[in-house]
């Protein structure tokens, strides 16, 4: 037994050395690819064609203020303040769930980023604990704005549409940094379901989520990083 959990322990020092390590590389180098990018990639069309994905890294000065403030207002209105975790966003859920109402899951921006950026989909407690402890090595290792940004690179925001600029291009023929309000808001409406949504053209629910997002934004204010990262 000793020799056992000797043998476990060494694999989780290994486990949170590695870990670790890779996500002080990822403070500075782009992400180039995620393990949702790859399930994807061994999906095949109706032709049998093994699928691939489209996405290209740019970085978060190069992405229109809209699109940063389009899925904070959508996603995770308290980004900015929180340390990983949005507690009482989570008890709603929670809450709302015993009740039978359908509403999303109390997951913060570093949540996803967390679990798109290392981790594969699934809902496992196991998954959900690994999880929570890459969510805090990010907000302890990363700033808010790096945070931000490989979400903003990483996230599946079509099908087979990953980040804001491969998303921009595609949705509507432009850059990640000249997204409109409506067009950031339609991007970030989509978010809950990229694969079934479109963002261009728009159904009656996209354009009223739409709606919704871009008065967030204007009552959401200027977006300072710096405050919460001093």
């Amino acid at each position: 037994m000793k020799k056992i959990f000797r043998f476990l322990f060494k694999i989780l020092i290994w486990f949170i050395l590695v870990s670790t390590l890779i996500v002080v590389i990822y403070k500075f180098i782009p992400v180039p690819i995620t393990p949702l990018m790859l399930i994807r990639s061994f999906e095949t069309s109706e032709t049998n064609v093994p699928k691939t994905w489209s996405h290209e890294w740019v970085d978060l000065d190069t992405i229109s203020i809209a699109m940063q403030k389009a899925v904070i207002c959508s996603e995770d209105q308290n980004f900015l303040n929180h340390n990983g975790f949005d507690f009482k966003a989570i008890e709603k859920a929670i809450s709302s769930n015993q009740k039978g109402k359908r509403l999303r899951g109390g997951s913060t921006i570093s949540q996803q980023t967390a679990k798109n950026v290392f981790l594969w989909p699934g809902r496992s407690w196991f998954r959900k604990g690994l999880e929570v402890y890459f969510t805090v090595l990010i907000e302890v290792i990363w700033s808010k704005s790096r945070i931000l940004e490989v979400y903003l690179n990483s996230i599946e925001m079509g099908n087979n549409i990953y980040g804001c600029e491969a998303a921009a291009q595609f949705w509507f023929n432009t850059s990640a940094k000249k997204l409109s309000n409506y067009e950031a808001a339609a991007i970030a409406s989509i978010l809950p379901n990229p694969r079934v949504y479109k963002a261009n053209p728009a159904s009656a629910y996209i354009q009223k989520r739409k709606a919704w997002i871009v008065k967030q934004m204007n009552y959401f204010g200027p977006l300072r990083f710096e405050t919460h990262e001093n």
